[in-house]
């Protein structure tokens, strides 16, 4: 039987995290954890349907929805297996619409609607084929991995041809790969103990819990305060030693200057990495910044656009490593490009996942990252952070620090029909987080 997209619902989810300072950090202080959600129904008599969403942090999810209404039309009525006979040229009318790409183009809101959309197409397309979406990808040719990757803008550095390449060099070890992570899943640090709006004491006892879940890595946030930052520091070390290592994040918020100047007073700590020193779009005052504060690594990625400004920050060696996020650029296709650059330049795919269902997400970009592309685990981790996955129905889950793979079909970023009710948007109720 023909699946065709019969409607395109979009919803605006937004839970009230302010109110516990969950997900708090220096650009961010007070967010409620929100989705912009796409559901994606069909002809089919099991009611089979794909989902999808971009993530948030509250006001402004009604514009993302706007946006994911604006796309529709593109994907009412189409065939599933049609799209994903063409995928890279569907991918890219949908980028180049020539009245939607002035809103752009492949940046902003119009391409957190295009990854949230994106997305749900994927969780259909392997709920279809009665597969995790990992299994999915992992299963496909190299041939028809490079078929859904628009390569425009990325031939200067990485060809259809030399992407071939580098996934057919690992074809002969992919089962041996997903039968070793099966068995021991995928490593993991957690980002729940370091939120910049938590107590020292809640700081102190959520560290120590890391140890106890069998976390090697931990990540804290900075960038208010110098003293706090030390002293929360120093709590953290307090509880964790300088055996486990400890990452920090400042979001965005300082200049190149002050970043390495941060940083250097910050390096008593030995942090593994800083994220996000200053602004995203900054390629070459990363690069700076990499060069003052070595050994200290530098990441960014959360709120990097497209898979171009990823490749510049690949070229002029800015960053150490790469946190990819799932839905703030142009869904899985795009996701598969910069992943494929990465391993181009050697740079560790460590994605993002703080925020509402891209730990479900990021699960399967990187055991795809794992067992098909880089084969190797070196530098590489997936964020974890303890909130809102019960609102999931099959959440991510993480035992003694790694992450379980994923079994069930699709992309797991469907959420149980009660939580999409309750926590919808709805200006003036009393219930909605403003």
């Amino acid at each position: 039987m023909t699946t065709r997209i019969t409607e395109v619902v979009a919803r605006d989810i937004r839970f009230p995290t302010s109110l516990t300072l969950d997900g708090s950090d220096a650009m961010n202080p007070n967010p409620d954890y929100s989705a912009a959600y796409v559901i994606l129904r069909t002809n089919r008599p099991d009611g089979l349907e794909g989902h999808g969403l971009t993530f948030t942090t509250g006001r402004g999810t009604e514009i993302c929805v706007a946006a994911i209404n604006a796309l529709a039309p593109y994907f009412l009525d189409a065939d599933v297996d049609q799209i994903f006979s063409e995928m890279a040229p569907f991918w890219r009318r949908i980028v180049s619409d020539g009245q939607l790409r002035w809103l752009g183009p492949e940046k902003g809101v119009i391409h957190l609607a295009t990854g949230a959309i994106i997305n749900a197409v994927w969780d259909l397309r392997a709920k279809c084929e009665q597969k995790p979406l990992w299994k999915l990808l992992v299963d496909m040719t190299p041939e028809q991995i490079v078929s859904v990757i628009d390569f425009r803008y990325l031939t200067d550095v990485l060809t259809p041809t030399e992407a071939l390449e580098l996934l057919r060099a690992q074809e002969v070890q992919k089962g041996e790969r997903e039968r070793a992570i099966q068995a021991s899943g995928y490593p993991a640090y957690t980002s729940s103990a370091g939120w910049l709006g938590y107590s020292d004491e809640k700081i102190r006892t959520l560290a120590r819990g890391t140890v106890e879940d069998g976390f090697t890595a931990m990540k804290m946030k900075v960038g208010l305060d110098l003293g706090d930052d030390i002293r929360r520091a120093a709590i953290v070390r307090e509880e964790l030693g300088f055996e486990t290592k400890v990452m920090m994040d400042a979001n965005q918020v300082w200049d190149v200057e002050e970043a390495i100047l941060m940083m250097k007073s910050l390096a008593q700590f030995d942090p593994w990495w800083i994220e996000e020193p200053t602004s995203p779009d900054d390629i070459l005052g990363h690069a700076r910044i990499r060069k003052e504060i070595a050994p200290i690594k530098v990441t960014t990625g959360e709120h990097v656009q497209n898979r171009i400004v990823f490749k510049q920050l690949f070229q002029a060696g800015a960053i150490d490593l790469c946190q990819v996020d799932s839905c703030r650029i142009g869904g899985v296709n795009e996701v598969l490009a910069v992943v494929l650059l990465a391993a181009k330049f050697g740079i560790p795919i460590c994605p993002h996942g703080g925020g509402l269902g891209l730990c479900e997400y990021i699960q399967h970009i990187s055991i795809f990252d794992y067992v098909a592309v880089t084969g190797s685990l070196e530098n590489r981790m997936a964020e974890y952070v303890d909130h809102l996955h019960e609102h999931f129905v099959h959440p991510a889950r993480v035992e003694n620090g790694r992450y379980l793979v994923p079994l069930e079909p699709g992309y797991s970023i469907e959420m149980k029909p009660e939580s999409l009710e309750e926590f919808e948007f709805r200006p003036g109720s009393a219930a909605t987080p403003v």
